[in-house]
């Protein structure tokens, strides 16, 4: 931790956080169908009364609402909160200028001077990796961000930006990406050894993979929406690697399989950023915390996984 750039220290403290996807989201997560605005706050209120300060956002999520809800929840919290929020690279946006506005759009809706990470989305052509750095090494010169980091990135990319980043002597922070008993391409292909190599702490979203390994749904009782037709995939051939998440559960004296599955991202080195759109939801999520799975125990998970890894 001693070699860790004080910067960026904060991730690598921080065991877990919530993400903010599902708020406002109508697409994936039918945002206003099942649950509302008093549900997210109270998801929001509970995560920080259990120690969960990082919120983890982007300007595409619900079209800005998600920042906005947040924006909304800071000012009438008296707690303090780590937010982290994303700049989308799309095809159209050929200005470099194009991140700096919206970046200041995010923090109008935050309701915010600065935020603690700003991030990459997604590495989109055609602007090439290195623009997209020098505009992020701006935004902290002009302190409008804490730290930096990128999303979605392959080793490649991220080890591109990571030097041109140094160029201007700024560490790369973080690389967000999908990770979770159902997908560990990450520890397949490296890039989760060399961010612990650099320091570069690795965000894990969807840890739950989109609430399938929850237990709550089966074959017969698939997710609704868009998430259906990636669960009548994978809920088939789940069986085992649930059956074993419960009975560790059990011996951990009653842990739920959504704990079993964040402290496991935990344990391999990184911060998962599971979403909460209720109380509920945010409770279990904090149960994860504060305990660790034995070796034995990660590597008979890691076993039972391997029928998913890609």
């Amino acid at each position: 931790m001693s070699d860790i750039p004080e910067a960026t220290r904060f991730l690598h403290v921080t065991e877990m956080g919530v993400g903010a996807w599902a708020w406002g989201d109508r697409i994936i997560w039918n945002y206003g169908r099942g649950y509302t605005d008093d549900d997210i706050r109270a998801a929001f209120d509970v995560s920080l009364e259990e120690g969960i300060r990082l919120v983890d956002t982007a300007e595409v999520y619900g079209n800005g609402r998600s920042e906005q809800l947040l924006g909304e929840f800071i000012k009438d919290s008296q707690q303090p909160v780590l937010v982290a929020t994303k700049f989308m690279p799309f095809p159209w946006r050929l200005r470099k200028s194009s991140l700096l506005r919206s970046l200041r759009r995010s923090l109008e809706r935050l309701g915010l001077d600065s935020v603690d990470l700003y991030q990459i989305h997604f590495p989109l052509p055609p602007i090439p990796v290195e623009t997209w750095m020098n505009e992020l090494a701006e935004t902290v010169k002009l302190g409008l961000t804490r730290a930096v980091g990128v999303s979605n990135y392959s080793q490649t990319q991220m080890l591109r930006a990571y030097s041109a980043l140094a160029r201007h002597d700024i560490p790369l922070a973080s690389n967000q990406v999908e990770y979770s008993l159902l997908d560990r391409r990450i520890e397949k292909n490296g890039l989760l050894g060399r961010c612990q190599e650099l320091g570069v702490r690795l965000i894990a979203y969807s840890p739950l993979a989109m609430g399938l390994l929850t237990g709550k749904y089966t074959s017969e009782n698939p997710p609704p929406g868009a998430r259906s037709r990636r669960a009548a995939k994978v809920l088939p051939k789940m069986g085992p690697l649930l059956k074993l998440m419960t009975e560790i559960g059990q011996d951990l004296g009653g842990k739920a399989p959504s704990q079993i599955a964040l402290n496991w991202c935990i344990c391999k080195g990184t911060l998962p950023i599971p979403g909460a759109k209720t109380a509920k939801q945010a409770q279990q999520n904090a149960g994860a915390l504060g305990w660790r799975l034995n070796e034995g125990q990660i590597a008979a998970l890691d076993e039972a996984s391997e029928v998913f890894v890609k």
